[in-house]
């Protein structure tokens, strides 16, 4: 908190009038950031099924992941404390916005937790990585995006 009152030029007691600490900082945080993301995804699928909503999904959930790595980073083991906790309704918001991409697809009811939790994982993992700058092949890291969100595309037409 000191470190961040003095990045602002103010007191340290002064941030407390705002947010009680640390961990409610976080929060906050983490609730704008999954907002954020749940807005970008949700806008990214309107008017798509198949295939080129599981691409406008991914694309969007990475360009957010990639712009904001920080926020992003924040969201990660943060769960909501409740019904009317900000987060509980941003995470809703991103979860409605992949199970519109998932109706383009066969999946059966019982399989939908898995199928979130691979999106989830593909887009987390190649997103985080990339922003960390993890990818130091020489091949392009837009086209392995494209790969992946082809790959996924043929799984979930598997299903």
């Amino acid at each position: 908190m000191g470190l961040l009152a003095e990045r602002l030029g103010v007191r340290t007691p002064s941030l407390y009038k705002h947010v009680a600490g640390l961990d409610d900082l976080n929060r906050g945080i983490a609730a704008l950031a999954l907002g954020e993301a749940a807005d970008a995804v949700g806008a990214a699928v309107q008017g798509y099924a198949g295939r080129d909503a599981l691409a406008a999904a991914t694309r969007a959930f990475r360009a957010y992941v990639l712009e904001h790595p920080g926020r992003y980073a924040a969201t990660i083991g943060v769960e909501p404390t409740g019904p009317d906790d900000p987060m509980a309704d941003a995470g809703q918001r991103l979860l409605a916005a992949f199970m519109a991409v998932l109706r383009g697809y066969d999946i059966a009811p019982s399989d939908r937790d898995h199928v979130l939790r691979m999106l989830r994982s593909l887009c987390h993992g190649f997103a985080t990585l990339q922003s960390a700058g993890g990818f130091q092949w020489s091949a392009d890291i837009d086209e392995s995006f494209e790969w992946l969100i082809a790959f996924a595309d043929r799984g979930l037409r598997a299903t």
